[in-house]
């Protein structure tokens, strides 16, 4: 059969442009290092999230089950809880065998892909499992966030680039995006900023924040000396949160032009807060409402619908079959959380009228104290927030 110029004009896009609306979804997962909900969209400003927003849900409790960075990128990765995986403190290893988010998108026929902050093992883990991963680009080093981060090809050379790395791991991810665009693929970049250090932001972020004028949450406690350095760390911490929104703006971009938005699944998150001066304190690895809850986003044109927002609970382990679900690849039972897909698309929730919390460790890879917070086991409820450690109460 003779196939037309006009016929073959469309396949030709086709193949240049992307994949047809009917295809399977892409899944775009985009997360930060430490942003805390109570800091969007009120204190910042980060036009990108407001557009996701707009266009998308966003979840008004989504919780961070357990706030420490290692632990919660094991839960997204594994769908199991972390005294499952043993990953129960920063810098211990995933596991080989987990069966981890992006095995079960490349065993779906998806090319996938991770870049930027690991956190799950140490350096030389190019050496070990990709987790599922057919492009795979931990960063290492990540808390300075200029010219000092690296990461590791596929041949396991070691790679310093200059600059901002937010913006260096969003280049990585526009090239992946490149290459992919006739493919279904699922894509996770991990951004470190606005984890400390926080006075390392762009200058020009940073120069959108005074900090004097910076309002104050009503539980911050910090005085004098203490509250002028917490104003500065305030600065920087805004204007990191403001430059990664640049970034994604430069991926929801790049979708636009590949003509590949309207079938991609865009989320954008954080793995836990900052206490940033609440209650005295600075960090994570509390239960504190500035500690453990976080910004969600979502975005799918046409199946979820624009401009709401959800208030029931969505925790970490409940990401991964809800993710799972809604590319409709079948995650596995091993699943230690909820298929919480509906709430995404606007229908009935299945969200439990609670969510767990922990901090259960605090040796790390090291074996040595890390960090002073306390152990503790708690719950959230949509009024209350309680928690029982080694002390009490």
């Amino acid at each position: 059969m003779r196939t037309s110029r006009r016929e073959f004009l469309q396949g030709a896009a086709g193949v240049l442009l992307g994949p047809p609306a009917a295809a399977r979804p892409n899944l775009l997962f985009l997360f930060s290092d430490e942003h805390r909900a109570q800091s969007w969209p009120s204190e910042v400003t980060a036009p990108n999230m407001a557009r996701l927003a707009t266009q998308g849900v966003s979840f008004s409790r989504c919780v961070s089950n357990y706030p420490v960075c290692s632990p919660y990128r094991a839960m997204l990765l594994s769908g199991r809880w972390p005294f499952s995986t043993g990953v129960v403190d920063n810098g211990l290893p995933l596991r080989a065998e987990e069966t981890s988010l992006g095995k079960v998108f490349r065993d779906a026929g998806y090319k996938t892909g991770y870049i930027g902050k690991w956190h799950l093992g140490q350096e030389g883990v190019f050496q070990s499992s990709r987790h599922g991963f057919d492009y795979w680009r931990p960063w290492y080093a990540t808390n300075a966030h200029f010219d000092k981060s690296f990461y590791f090809d596929d041949e396991g050379k070691k790679y310093v680039p200059r600059g901002y790395n937010a913006t260096l791991m969003t280049d990585q991810a526009l090239g992946f995006l490149e290459r992919h665009r006739a493919d279904p693929w699922m894509l996770m970049v991990s951004w470190n900023p606005p984890h400390p250090n926080y006075r390392d932001a762009p200058t020009e972020q940073m120069k959108l924040y005074d900090p004097a004028g910076l309002p104050l949450r009503p539980n911050v406690t910090m005085k004098d000396a203490r509250l002028e350095r917490l104003r500065l760390d305030w600065q920087g911490y805004n204007a990191h949160i403001t430059a990664v929104d640049a970034e994604l703006g430069r991926l929801l971009r790049k979708l636009d032009e590949l003509r590949l938005a309207e079938n991609t699944i865009v989320i954008y998150t954080s793995d836990h807060g900052d206490m940033m001066g609440s209650q005295g304190r600075m960090g994570k690895r509390l239960p504190h409402e500035e500690s453990a809850l976080v910004p969600f986003l979502a975005r799918w044109p046409g199946h979820i619908p624009a401009g709401i927002t959800r208030p029931e609970f969505l925790g970490t382990i409940d990401l991964y079959p809800s993710l799972c679900a809604l590319a409709g690849v079948g995650a596995p039972k091993h699943c230690e959380g909820r298929d919480l897909s509906s709430s995404f698309l606007g229908g009935e929730s299945r969200a439990p009228d609670s969510a767990f919390l922990m901090h259960i460790d605090k040796h790390g890879a090291s074996g040595g104290i890390q960090n002073p917070a306390p152990i503790f086991r708690g719950v959230r409820t949509t009024r209350y927030t309680y928690a029982a450690g080694e002390t009490g109460p």
